[in-house]
Formats: structure tokens, C-alpha cells, sequence
């Protein structure tokens, strides 16, 4: 079976990002620097051969997903699989407040505890890990000797790579996740091989309007 390349993005800024606020699972919208890295990546990908845009059901990258396919003019399919790990009672709360008012929890997230699940039905990082490696073996067995975009979260991301490097789930992180950023991977049946991380051309060459909201 020939290879299936795969283009794997993270959403554009939210403001729950600027805040350092949990995200989740919640469906937080993209601010007005998210919205442009989401058009750059588009402009980035233009010439691209694109089969399907794959993308989180969550507004902030569904949103980034459709920038991408009004450029590559394909279909936006959006899967419950690619969303961001659920971190139950946490959304909506910051780093800070965490740490302050649970810090047994804290600690147990800081130290990557494979087994541990934040409190009110939020995953653990073994059960992120499984539900990434089905979605994405999953959809990159629809597609091979094609090309496919991707559109996740950043938890989505690091467990990706993890997978394609094969490292453990508590294993330090020594990789950037930045939003908009364009990553590389190839799929086989045997596994995923990283080609390419965080690129983030496509966001240097320019700076961010501070304020679109007139345009």
C-alpha cells in the first residue's frame, strides 16, 4: 500500500490560548490573530494537492479548516475524533487557578501521569493516545498515495508526534506546538513516520493585524 502523506495543523489563536485557560473540549472561537494565521496557512498550502480536510468538530478548528479548503477547494469533514482531549471540571479555569485550588491534580498534569484523569470525566493521557492513533490510522487508511490536511489541537498534535517518534506519553516535551503551525507526517499500515514540524513560515513573513475586526 502506497503511503499516505498527511498535513497536521493546530487551530488558529484563541483568546482562552492568550489567557493560558483550559480549552478542552469547550468550543471557544478563533480571535483576530487566529483568524489571519488561519488565512495564511490557506495562502501557505495554495498549491498543495489536497484530497480532504479532516478537522475537529470545535469551532476553532473547524474555522481553520475551512480556510484551508477555500484555497485547496476541498471538502471540510469534520470528526469527533480529532478533538481536544476533555479536561472535565478544568475548562474554563487557568494554569494558576488550577494549581492554587487543586494542587494534587496540578501535580499529577505536570508530571504526565499516564493513568491520571482530570476530575468530571476528562481523559487520560493513555486514552488520548489510543483515540488519536485510531482517528488518524483510521483516516489515513481512506487516502493512500494521497495527500491529506489535518485540523486539531494541540494535545491532539503532541500525542501525534509522540506516536510518529515513538515516545512515551510522560515522556518530557521538547517539541513547539504553535498555532498554525504546518506539520509533516507519512502513514502505512505499519505506522506514522514525522517529515516535517512546526513550520511556521507562513506566520513570519507578515505580523498579525492587532485589530481586524473592521475589516
Amino acid at each position: 500500500m502506497e503511503a499516505t502523506r498527511i498535513i497536521a495543523v493546530r487551530h488558529g489563536e484563541t483568546s482562552w490560548n492568550v489567557d493560558a485557560r483550559i480549552q478542552g473540549q469547550t468550543d471557544i472561537g478563533l480571535n483576530d490573530t487566529g483568524r489571519w494565521q488561519a488565512r495564511r496557512v490557506g495562502e501557505a498550502l495554495a498549491g498543495e494537492p489536497i484530497t480532504a480536510v479532516y478537522t475537529s468538530d470545535l469551532e476553532r478548528a473547524h474555522e481553520t479548516a475551512r480556510s484551508i479548503a477555500q484555497v485547496s477547494g476541498s471538502e471540510v469533514i469534520p470528526h469527533q475524533g480529532l478533538r481536544e482531549r476533555c479536561f472535565g471540571m478544568f475548562e474554563g479555569k487557568t494554569f494558576d487557578e488550577i494549581h492554587q485550588t487543586w494542587p494534587e491534580h496540578a501535580h499529577n498534569w505536570r508530571k504526565r501521569i499516564p493513568e491520571w484523569q482530570p476530575p468530571e470525566g476528562g481523559e487520560s493521557l493513555i486514552e488520548l493516545r489510543e483515540r488519536v492513533m485510531r482517528t488518524l490510522h483510521e483516516l489515513a487508511a481512506r487516502h493512500p498515495g494521497e495527500q491529506i490536511v489535518v485540523v486539531a489541537h494541540g494535545g491532539v498534535l503532541d500525542a501525534l508526534y509522540r506516536i510518529a517518534t515513538r515516545q512515551e506519553v510522560n515522556a518530557p516535551r521538547t517539541w513547539e506546538l504553535p498555532n498554525g503551525a504546518i506539520n509533516r507526517l507519512l502513514w502505512t499500515p505499519e505506522g506514522f513516520t514525522l517529515v516535517g514540524w512546526s513550520d511556521t513560515q507562513h506566520l513570519d513573513d507578515a505580523n498579525a493585524p492587532a485589530d481586524e475586526t473592521t475589516a
